[in-house]
């Protein structure tokens, strides 16, 4: 490519970009004030008349009819234009029903490993739940169902101030502040929290990792995986996949090899991971917990699938 030609960067990654623009006024900076300040002007310009065409758009459409239930749906799936569409206060649904719809996306996870969530209420951009059930006393399961609710809330709506947890066994709740970023996909003279994108995010300390090849998993199946510098092992009971970390409860060895078997007496379904090396017991949709020493157990992942990729939030201390 000659010195000529303009350098086009395609727009898939809105995380990416906006941390690419975010890059970008902190360099103009060193312009002085008064160079970072136009910039800032310059993208807020940008920002607002790209949404002020969505808001016409949108009312073209409407006006022609063609703005239906059916229609807005299609624009609040996709990724991408919900985004925009929320930077710009243009999203058809509501915070409460797109945090509604976040909750009834990870229910089918949290039943796995025998939980559930109840939403209290939404008000003043902080979102109060209620986590319900339990993982059979497994000392990580409070962390891991946080994690997974807080990072599909965070997700649908990324206005939000602050999200209140409550679990059953405990009337503490914590906080997770969303991450703001200003950039082309926030409003920099108010301040509106970044667009969340495919990319990862860093959530509650956690940082959401897709992983390659985990979804064809055949039923039954364990397998390793390398995340970054991160490994984990996981495997698939029916329609359901698992992930942990990738060292034994008992021994640190790695499950990569370990086999997985249906529980003695449990119910249909149930499975237990087997280490190879000290041939400890692991039951899966127990979050790991350790058959033969209770006190033992594994480090489950949360796991999502995002539009038929599996994703999971990777601690971002954890040793790979």
């Amino acid at each position: 490519m000659s010195s000529a030609e303009p350098m086009v960067t395609r727009i898939d990654d809105l995380q990416v970009v906006g941390e690419r623009i975010n890059a970008l006024i902190d360099a103009s900076a060193s312009g002085g004030v008064v160079a970072r300040e136009r910039a800032e002007e310059l993208v807020r310009l940008v920002a607002d008349l790209y949404g002020s065409g969505l808001e016409r758009l949108l009312t073209i459409l409407h006006e022609l009819g063609r703005l239906d239930d059916e229609a807005l749906a299609a624009l609040a799936a996709d990724d991408l234009v919900a985004g925009l569409l929320l930077v710009h206060d243009l999203h058809p649904y509501d915070i409460t029903t797109r945090v509604e719809q976040a909750l009834d996306n990870v229910r089918p996870y949290l039943g796995s490993h025998g939980g559930d969530v109840e939403l209290l209420a939404v008000s003043g951009g902080v979102v109060r739940l209620r986590l319900l059930g339990s993982c059979d006393g497994c000392p990580s399961s409070s962390v891991t169902l946080k994690l997974a609710v807080e990072g599909a809330i965070e997700a649908a709506a990324p206005e939000i101030i602050a999200i209140e947890v409550e679990t059953a066994a405990e009337a503490t709740s914590s906080r997770s502040p969303v991450i703001t970023v200003d950039s082309l996909w926030s409003r920099l003279d108010q301040g509106a929290p970044a667009v969340a994108g495919s990319a990862p995010a860093v959530i509650s300390g956690s940082t959401w990792e897709e992983v390659a090849g985990l979804t064809g998993l055949a039923d039954g199946a364990v397998a390793g995986f390398l995340v970054g510098q991160t490994s984990i092992v996981g495997c698939r009971i029916g329609a359901d996949l698992y992930a942990f970390l990738d060292r034994c409860g008992r021994c640190a060895a790695s499950l990569a090899t370990a086999s997985l078997g249906r529980l003695l007496g449990g119910a249909a379904g149930d499975g237990a991971l087997c280490c190879q090396a000290c041939g400890a017991h692991f039951a899966v949709r127990r979050a790991g917990a350790c058959l033969e020493e209770p006190e033992l157990h594994l480090d489950p992942l949360p796991l999502l699938l995002n539009q038929g990729v599996a994703i999971v939030a990777l601690p971002t201390t954890v040793a790979a």
